[in-house]
C-alpha cells in the first residue's frame, strides 16, 4: 500500500494535492484515541454539546465559500450546487444542536414501581462517507452522532476527502477535544476495512453501493455492530396524462442531471402514461436541450464533470453495450475531450428489464417508457431491487396517494422531486439500505434505548 494517494480535479485530471492512505495500524491509533475521547464528551452536559454543536455550525457558515470552493475543485460539482450544500451543512448541525435537548425517553405505567426509558450514547462512529455529496452526507452523519454523545471517525470516499479534512479543522476551532472528530483519509480495502473490523468501533453509518453496504453487515456480523446503510436507489418519476405537462417537463432535467447524475434519488427512470406520452417527450426534449454543461466554477453552470476517469469509465460502459432494445433519442454535445466529461443522454425503451433500467448507471442518463394505468405504473416503479426515492405526477389528490402508497420507497415526491429535507426521515426499502438520516428519527440511529423499572414496593 502506497503512504499517500493524488487528489485530482474532474475538470482536466489535474492534481490538486495528495492525501494519507491511513494505514490500518493509524486506523487502529484514531480509534483508540477516539475511545478515550468518548469517556469524556458522552458526559458533557446536554447544553454544553449544543453549545460546541452551534459553534461548529457558526463556522461552517463563516467559511462556506472556501469550503463550496474546495468541494467543486475537487468533485466537479457546479459551484452554484457546492455553495447551497454547504449551507445545508451549516443547517444540519444547526438542526441537531437543537435536537440535543429534545431527544429524550419516555416513562410507562407499570404496577408496583416506575419504568422509564432512556437514551444513551452508543461510543465510536465510523462514518463512511460517499463521493458525491462528500460535505453533505458527512454533516448527516456528524451532526447527529455528536448531538447524541458520540465521537466520529470520518471515512470519506479516497476520490473527495478534502472538505472532511477542512471540516476536522473547523471541528478543533469550535472547541471540540482532539479525538472527537477525526478523518481517516485512504482507499476502502484498507482503511475503511479497518475500521469495520475495528472491535472499539460500536456502529458503521455508510452511505454508497447496495455491493458495498452487502459487504460490510457480512464484515460486521461477527461483533454485531450497529448499522445504518444508505444504499443505491434507481428512483421512479411517474408522469400521468392528467399532471401539469409543462410543469412536469421543466422539473424532470435536473432531477436526474444535476451532480451529473451522481446521485441515488435521481430520477433515472421516467414513466409516462401512453395517452400523453408523446406530448410530454416533447415538453422534456425542449427542456433537455436547455441544460447548462460547463465549468464547475462558473455560477451559472448546472451540470459538470463526472467525479473521476474511472467512474466515467464505468458509466460509458452501459452506453457502449446497449441492449437492442433500448434506443439512445439524444445526447448534448461533450464539453471537453479532457477530463471526466459525459454527455447527458436520454434513452427509451419499452423493455423494463434491461440493463439501464435495472441497474444503478450513475451518470447523466434518463430512460423513457410508457405506462397503461395506475396499476401498471406501480408494478413498473416497483420492478427493481431497489426503493430509495420518486415522484409522482398528477392533479388528482387520490390518485397520487394510492401511487405514492403503492410505491416501495423510502421517500416519495407528489408534483416535485424535491428527496431531502434536513427535518424529515431520509432512507430506502428494499436494497436501498435501512435506517434513516435526518430528522429526529436519525437521533435514535446514534443512541441506545435503555429500560430503567424502579421498584416501590417496601
Amino acid at each position: 500500500m502506497t503512504d499517500f494517494m493524488e487528489i485530482r480535479n474532474p475538470v482536466d485530471y489535474s492534481v490538486i494535492t495528495e492525501v494519507e492512505n491511513t494505514s490500518k495500524k493509524k486506523v487502529g491509533d484514531m480509534v483508540a484515541i477516539s475511545s478515550a475521547a468518548f469517556e469524556k464528551y458522552s458526559k458533557l452536559a446536554p447544553s454544553d454539546r449544543a453549545m460546541l454543536l452551534r459553534r461548529f455550525a457558526e463556522l461552517v457558515d463563516k467559511n462556506k465559500q472556501e469550503l463550496a470552493e474546495l468541494e467543486t475543485k475537487n468533485m466537479g460539482k457546479p459551484i452554484s450546487d457546492s455553495l447551497d450544500e454547504i449551507s445545508g451543512v451549516a443547517d444540519v448541525f444547526y438542526y441537531y444542536s437543537g435536537a440535543i435537548d429534545k431527544h429524550f425517553g419516555t416513562t410507562v405505567p407499570v404496577a408496583n414501581g416506575l419504568d422509564l426509558t432512556l437514551y444513551e450514547p452508543i461510543g465510536v462512529v465510523g462514518a463512511i462517507v460517499p463521493w458525491n455529496f462528500p460535505a453533505l452526507i458527512t454533516s448527516w452523519k456528524v451532526g447527529p452522532a455528536l448531538a447524541c454523545g458520540n465521537t466520529v471517525i470520518i471515512k470519506p470516499a479516497e476520490w473527495t476527502p478534502l472538505t472532511a479534512l477542512r471540516l476536522e479543522e473547523l471541528a478543533l476551532e469550535a472547541g471540540y477535544d482532539q479525538g472527537v472528530i477525526q478523518v481517516a483519509t485512504g482507499l476502502g480495502e484498507e482503511t475503511g476495512e479497518a475500521l469495520l473490523n475495528n472491535p472499539l468501533v460500536s456502529k458503521i453509518s455508510f452511505t454508497g453501493s447496495t455491493r458495498v453496504g452487502k459487504h460490510i453487515m457480512r464484515v460486521t456480523a461477527g461483533d454485531l455492530k450497529r448499522l445504518s446503510l444508505e444504499l443505491g436507489g434507481k428512483s421512479a418519476t411517474v408522469v400521468f396524462k392528467d399532471a401539469d405537462l409543462e410543469k412536469a417537463a421543466k422539473a424532470q432535467p435536473m432531477s436526474v442531471f444535476a451532480n451529473c447524475g451522481q446521485d441515488c434519488c435521481a430520477r433515472s427512470r421516467l414513466l409516462i402514461e401512453e395517452d400523453g406520452y408523446d406530448e410530454f417527450k416533447e415538453l422534456l426534449m425542449k427542456e433537455v436541450s436547455n441544460v447548462r454543461i460547463g465549468d464547475p466554477a462558473d455560477s451559472s453552470t448546472q451540470v459538470g464533470p463526472l467525479v473521476s476517469e474511472h467512474h466515467k469509465a464505468r458509466v460509458s460502459w452501459f452506453l457502449e453495450n446497449l441492449e437492442s432494445d433500448v434506443k439512445a433519442i439524444y445526447q448534448s454535445d461533450l464539453y471537453s475531450s479532457k477530463g471526466a466529461w459525459f454527455p447527458i443522454t436520454v434513452l427509451e425503451t419499452d423493455n423494463n428489464k434491461t440493463k439501464v433500467v435495472q441497474e444503478e448507471i450513475f451518470g447523466p442518463v434518463v430512460t423513457l417508457m410508457k405506462f397503461k394505468d395506475e396499476v401498471d405504473a406501480i408494478k413498473m416503479a416497483n420492478s427493481t431491487v431497489y426503493g430509495l426515492s420518486g415522484s409522482v405526477w398528477t392533479k388528482d389528490i387520490g390518485k397520487a396517494l394510492r401511487v405514492a402508497q403503492g410505491i416501495k420507497s423510502g421517500t416519495l415526491s407528489v408534483n416535485s422531486n424535491s428527496s431531502v429535507r434536513t427535518s424529515t426521515p431520509f432512507g430506502g426499502f428494499k436494497e436501498s439500505g435501512f435506517g434513516k438520516e435526518l430528522g429526529m428519527e436519525a437521533m435514535e440511529t446514534y443512541s441506545e434505548k435503555k429500560n430503567v423499572y424502579i421498584s416501590t414496593l417496601g
